[in-house]
């Protein structure tokens, strides 16, 4: 299996500062984050979804766009991804992100699912969802980059199993599931191998990250409140090498893309510790 970060969880390197660092931890891609940073954050510290400093912006120019490429592929890495927020199902937007994967030579990009808060009945939110998913996969093969849908919390594809039935919809070679154990943690759990083994072919994409359940004061009716949170990668939930057993047993051999949001490390050793982490797994 090949290594990655996806540039949400280094908000304070350059582009040309992170990709120094996971060649120097011996990472094999980068999976950029694409989006815009609002005015009003700039002056604030950097931070993972607010002043992000290692993200391309959707409004770059080509031209300027394609300096990621270089300075990806001039460390001898490749683009493992482009990961744009898309859960508006903007098709406009989606077409976007496509055609700039395609310019800086990135395999896959992460596709829209509706969100799910209750609020719209999930039959109507799914035929919204595949209806996207047809037309995200005629860009996919058009521009010859993957979709991705990502197994996530508070979406309509919080496990293996219901991402799997939006994109059973789809070619397996233009659309596919990232599949993130550590967000399936906050929702969506099912026995890691029986997920796996329903994706099939259609599994395309793994994020490393953990996510732990605490305690967090009680109920009126006096029972305890639990809460979800992000953890350290040895410290939640989730048995990575039980989670890396699975993925050789079922032949993935595709990217492990590190998305810690613990904190314990600051960005270029959280790249090495995550080398080492799996390394100790394997």
């Amino acid at each position: 299996m090949k290594l990655s970060v996806f540039t949400v969880v280094t908000p304070d390197l350059s582009p040309e500062q992170l990709a120094d660092a996971a060649k120097a931890a011996g990472l094999h891609g980068i999976e950029w984050r694409f989006k815009g940073t609002p005015a009003e954050v700039r002056d604030q510290a950097p931070s993972f979804w607010g002043n992000n400093l290692c993200s391309i912006d959707p409004e770059l120019s080509d031209e300027e766009t394609l300096q990621f490429k270089q300075v990806t592929e001039s460390r001898g890495l490749v683009v493992a991804g482009l990961t744009p927020y898309l859960n508006n199902l903007d098709l406009a937007e989606t077409e976007h992100a496509f055609r700039k994967a395609k310019l800086i030579g990135a395999a896959a990009i992460r596709v829209g699912v509706a969100g799910y808060d209750g609020s719209t009945p999930y039959p109507e939110l799914y035929e919204k969802t595949v209806r996207y998913l047809k037309e995200a996969e005629q860009m996919a093969k058009q521009f010859g980059v993957k979709g991705l849908v990502e197994t996530h919390h508070n979406t309509i594809s919080p496990s293996a199993s219901l991402a799997h039935r939006l994109v059973s919809h789809c070619d397996s070679d233009h659309i596919g599931v990232l599949f993130d154990p550590g967000n399936m943690v906050h929702e969506g759990y099912e026995h890691w191998r029986m997920g796996l083994e329903l994706l099939g072919p259609y599994l395309a994409h793994v994020h490393v990250k953990n996510t732990g359940w605490f305690e967090n004061g009680q109920r009126e009716d006096g029972t305890v409140r639990w809460e979800s949170r992000w953890a350290p990668l040895a410290a939640g939930s989730v048995d990575f090498a039980a989670v890396l057993k699975h993925l050789k047993a079922v032949g993935y051999d595709g990217w492990l893309g590190v998305e810690d949001f613990s904190k314990q490390y600051g960005s270029e050793e959280l790249l090495r510790e995550f080398v080492k982490f799996v390394q100790e797994r394997v």
